[in-house]
């Protein structure tokens, strides 16, 4: 069956780095479009990348500039960089397959990003 397990969350100050991972299984990663979206408390979920089996690269306006999503397609891993992290960047991050927008068909179980000032 389709997995996406998260990893790589954790706790920063404002204006540090964390990289998260996705290992996905069950389906050819290769060939598929592949996304992260978040959700903050209280709020609802947010696309934030996206990125084609060539390797093309899509930003949400909130990201752009500071986020880098990429993959290994020889690992089945799909990567999230987060450079200068802010306050608001809190919440739980997922990678999804199958997303129109924040809505995806399969998502992973998250994992958890908190940036204190």
């Amino acid at each position: 069956q389709v997995q996406l397990v998260e990893s790589g969350g954790g706790s920063v100050q404002s204006g540090g780095s964390l990289r998260l991972s996705c290992a996905a299984s069950g389906f050819t990663f290769s060939n598929s479009y592949m996304s992260w979206v978040r959700q903050a408390p209280g709020k609802g979920l947010e696309w934030l990348s996206g990125i084609g089996s060539p390797g093309f690269t899509y930003y949400g306006d909130s990201v752009k500039g500071r986020f880098t999503i990429s993959r290994d397609n020889a690992k089945n891993v799909l990567y999230l960089q987060m450079n200068n992290l802010k306050t608001e960047d809190t919440a739980m991050y997922y990678c999804g397959k199958g997303c129109s927008g924040s809505v995806c068909a399969v998502r992973g179980q998250g994992t958890q990003v908190t940036v204190s000032s």
